[in-house]
């Protein structure tokens, strides 16, 4: 009974410490907007672990800060009113190895950091905000000299700091959070298993400046994540299916598939995709979009096919959609910085047993599905879709594609 009464006792605490709230200005950290706060959080973060854990609370008021690095057993909270506004100074966010544009390399941290950090969360309803408009200005300032020097640049020559970066963590729940103006990518998930995002409403801006490869939500070689009841519009795609990219992409123990992913209950506003796959992919597996309101003029399916990677893109479902969207599906060559890096290979993708059902919107024309020329697509079957187009018929150079009742403005779907 005596050794029962202390594992009980022990427990509690256990329990109790990993369960304590630190709010952050009771550690010191100011509430002054303009004094970047980065130490004082990190040390509330440090002394949460230290002390068996903890959940690192942020009251109402502006707090400014660069990297923070969350730790086992530790926890984000934002409270209604609070705002954790990144610095837009590169040098707070530290140049560490990382993980970008699908490919092991040495980055710039995140705004919030996760790495190997089991259970994370974070919880608003306050605002993770990036700051992110210096950062625009400087990418498009860059990108217009180089162009007027006949020469192209690239996504990651101005170092741009992500928002929010969680790499091997399982049992992940980021819930009712605001994420705005990131810098770069705003949610990158990275061999992460067991993710649920819901209640969020992540926004960047296309005007005064567009907020350039400000991705909703980036899904890299993880497995079983939900994304639920959110809302996004961000310059660049919603919703992207990450994992690799490169002839030999498949072959490094640092990519992989993602599979297991579910999107419902989302509303997708301006982006340049609703949901991508391809860009930074090797194989994506069992991937569902149900119940969700589009309202934009882009994709509501995306490919990217990459002529310099092999692809596999299997079990895809979208069902239940409505709104307003740019096209319904789009297969097309991605040759976005091409690179076979002096390989002989000769690289191609697979689509196959893709189903968009009971799909009803206004488009700009019902889709394309014109890969590059070694790419096989099949087994792609539309039923009960009824679209308003500005231009009907579906171009396609692919055989197996199976339609049951689809309508364009009131008239079976002509396959061109």
């Amino acid at each position: 009974m005596k050794k029962l009464l202390i594992l009980t006792i022990f427990t509690a605490l256990s329990f109790n410490s990993f369960s304590q709230d630190y709010v952050i200005t009771r550690f010191g950290v100011s509430a002054d907007s303009t004094k970047l706060n980065t130490k004082v959080i990190q040390s509330v973060i440090d002394k949460a672990q230290a002390s068996g854990g903890g959940t690192i609370v942020i009251p109402k008021g502006i707090y400014l800060t660069g990297a923070l690095f969350f730790k086992p057993k530790t926890k984000l909270r934002l409270l209604e009113g609070a705002v954790l506004k990144g610095s837009d100074n590169i040098n707070d966010y530290p140049l560490i190895p990382s993980r970008m544009e699908g490919r092991k390399l040495d980055y710039y941290a995140a705004l919030v950091n996760a790495y190997h950090v089991d259970k994370f969360s974070i919880t608003g309803p306050g605002t993770i905000n990036g700051n992110g408009a210096r950062f625009w200005k400087e990418f498009w300032d860059h990108r217009d000299s180089m162009r007027k020097a006949g020469k192209e640049s690239t996504n990651l020559e101005v170092h741009r700091p992500r928002l929010l970066f969680i790499w091997g963590c399982n049992n992940v729940n980021i819930t009712n959070v605001k994420m705005r103006n990131s810098g770069f990518w705003t949610t990158h998930l990275y061999q992460c298993n067991n993710v649920l995002i819901e209640g969020c409403d992540i926004r960047s801006p296309f005007l005064p400046v567009k907020a350039p490869s400000t991705d909703g939500i980036d899904i890299d070689v993880c497995k079983k994540v939900t994304v639920r009841n959110c809302y996004i519009s961000v310059n660049d795609d919603a919703i992207c299916i990450k994992g690799g990219k490169g002839p030999d992409a498949q072959k490094l123990p640092e990519n992989g598939i993602v599979e297991d992913v579910l999107i419902e209950g989302c509303t997708i506003g301006a982006a340049h995709a609703t949901l991508t796959l391809g860009s930074e992919s090797i194989h994506a597996r069992n991937i569902t979009m149900r119940n969700c309101k589009v309202d934009n003029n882009t994709p509501l399916l995306k490919f990217k096919m990459r002529p310099d990677t092999y692809q596999l893109f299997e079990n895809i479902t979208v069902d239940n959609i409505t709104g307003k969207c740019g096209t319904i599906i789009e297969v097309a060559p991605w040759k976005q910085f091409f690179d076979l890096g002096g390989s002989t290979e000769k690289p191609f993708g697979t689509v196959r047993n893709i189903t968009m059902s009971n799909i009803k919107v206004q488009c700009d024309r019902f889709g394309d599905l014109e890969g590059n020329p070694n790419d096989k697509v099949s087994d792609i079957n539309f039923k009960n879709i009824a679209a308003t187009a500005k231009t009907g018929g579906l171009k396609t150079k692919y055989p197996r594609i199976k339609l049951d009742n689809v309508l364009v403005n009131g008239k079976q779907l002509v396959i061109q």
